[in-house]
């Protein structure tokens, strides 16, 4: 069996995950909806496996299209290199402090530049480039189009600096294939670089990766500090550099062993109409809109490329149990570098995409501390976006458990005192309750639902057997108990 050392591309996670079980083909699906009802279906299931579609209609063996990849603890502790046996507890255990640490080595792994690499096998010039040659789906039944880019990492850089932003922004091909449109949210990195770019020389440059390791969607997909390159980043995970090459056109790194990628250059006055698109929120939000597009200049891919899919939606859906770890760790390690004490667990639940809905568990030590947390919480940079709720509870809840969490509202949150709304916060675009037109904020509550501070010594006891009752009878009855927890 293949090791964690050995993988470094999609190909190679692919094999390891293969040689666990983890992986399912299914052949014959049309990319206009099939392939992505048939993934909605797999993220419902119970721990889904990654689908990976061959012979897809129109296109023939070799063209592959995969999803699913990280939807399950076991895959996604394999692509964040932790091993390859975790459940969702070890998952979680294994991963404090890690995104710190990754942060901190980042430096220490700076991108290797290669002359060439597996993704040269192939370049496409401008007049030759036609993306529909590649079993691009249309995901999502009402979708505007088909959607290239969103198992994606889109490179851009600070024109001052050169810092490498990679960003998983929605990519629509445009023209006939011959153009892709490029929905970066205003306040994301890659958004400021672009302004940046066009204030200076009038275009932007831009990279896309569409088809890699995984790991690169992970960290596209989350909020690393600005300033800090995700490719170095993706390294300090790894333990070695990120082989790249440099874009005939722009420059700009692509990853050398990536399977799909496009480049070329944005400008402010090129734009084509984009959307509408099933979002992370589980609502085809934003209507259709002018967004930037690029001409493509170059097309650069390995023989029978492999699409990395990865479409949001109605929760559960590709990347929320990726975002739902990512970010419960990252918001955990904030709390408590901020000087937040007693913090036992953050889980951002995938009911909230990941984002929406986040709660906390605490250990009260002082008045005022489980409010304090709520604050703290809604607001850090890391949890900030799109954020809607916070739920502080006691330590004694299982945050990672919505029933456990909501049981805890309905029996320790008194509406009229433990309920508090902030306004004009960071909203989106993407969400269904701004209407058109207007400014994306958005409003979010913060709910003590803790057991009040004056009433700890008296508030009733929960009826439920204590942890080591649980566990000699589970030990007890293992066949028909043991998968009770």
């Amino acid at each position: 069996m293949g090791s964690l050392e050995e993988v470094d591309d999609l190909r190679s996670w692919l094999e390891l995950a293969g040689e666990l079980g983890e992986v399912r083909t299914i052949t014959g699906a049309h990319w206009d909806k099939e392939i992505g009802a048939a993934s909605e279906v797999n993220y419902r299931r119970p721990s889904p496996p990654a689908l990976l579609f061959d012979d897809i209609v129109g296109y023939g063996r070799g063209p592959r299209v995969l999803t699913a990849s990280m939807a399950n603890a076991r895959r996604l502790g394999m692509t964040l290199r932790l091993g390859t046996s975790l459940d969702d507890r070890g998952l979680v255990e294994a991963l404090r402090n890690r995104p710190n640490e990754w942060i901190a080595d980042a430096a220490r792994y700076p991108v290797r530049e290669v002359g060439s690499g597996p993704v040269c096998e192939n370049v496409i010039t401008s007049g030759d480039v036609n993306l529909l040659d590649f079993p691009v789906p249309r995901w999502h039944e009402a979708d505007g189009g088909r959607y290239i880019g969103t198992g994606c990492a889109v490179f851009t850089t600070d024109p001052a600096t050169g810092t490498l932003n990679a960003g998983a922004y929605r990519m629509q091909v445009q023209n006939d294939g011959r153009a892709v449109s490029v929905n970066i949210e205003a306040g994301k990195h890659g958004a400021a670089h672009v302004r940046e770019w066009f204030d200076k020389e009038g275009r932007a440059p831009v990279t896309a990766s569409l088809g890699h390791d995984p790991l690169l969607l992970v960290v596209a997909g989350t909020e690393v500090p600005a300033g800090l390159s995700e490719l170095e980043y993706a390294g300090a995970v790894m333990g070695r550099p990120v082989d790249v090459i440099r874009g005939e056109v722009t420059g700009l790194p692509i990853p050398a062993r990536g399977e799909l990628a496009v480049e070329g250059w944005l400008y402010p006055d090129r734009r084509e109409q984009e959307g509408p698109f099933g979002e992370w929120t589980g609502y085809y939000s934003g209507g259709i809109e002018p967004v930037l597009t690029m001409d493509v200049e170059r097309v650069y891919h390995r023989d029978d490329p492999i699409q990395l899919g990865a479409p949001p939606g109605k929760p559960p859906h590709d990347y929320s149990y990726m975002r739902s770890v990512m970010k419960s760790a990252m918001i955990q390690d904030a709390l408590v570098r901020a000087g937040l004490p007693g913090v036992e667990g953050v889980w951002a639940h995938e009911a909230g995409g990941g984002r929406q809905l986040l709660a906390v568990a605490l250990h009260q030590r002082y008045a005022g501390h489980a409010r304090q947390a709520a604050y703290l919480a809604s607001q850090l940079p890391s949890a900030a976006y799109m954020n809607k709720f916070v739920v502080v509870v006691d330590a004694d809840v299982d945050f990672r458990s919505l029933d456990d969490v909501m049981w805890a509202v309905c029996t320790r949150t008194d509406p009229a005192e433990d309920i508090e709304i902030m306004r004009q916060t960071w909203g989106s675009r993407v969400d269904p309750l701004r209407a058109p037109g207007l400014p994306p904020f958005n409003t979010r509550a913060v709910i003590d639902a803790c057991r009040p501070w004056n009433r700890l010594p008296d508030f009733p006891r929960v009826a439920e057997s204590g942890r080591d009752l649980i566990d000699h009878v589970v030990r007890r009855w293992p066949d028909i108990l043991g998968g009770s927890r």
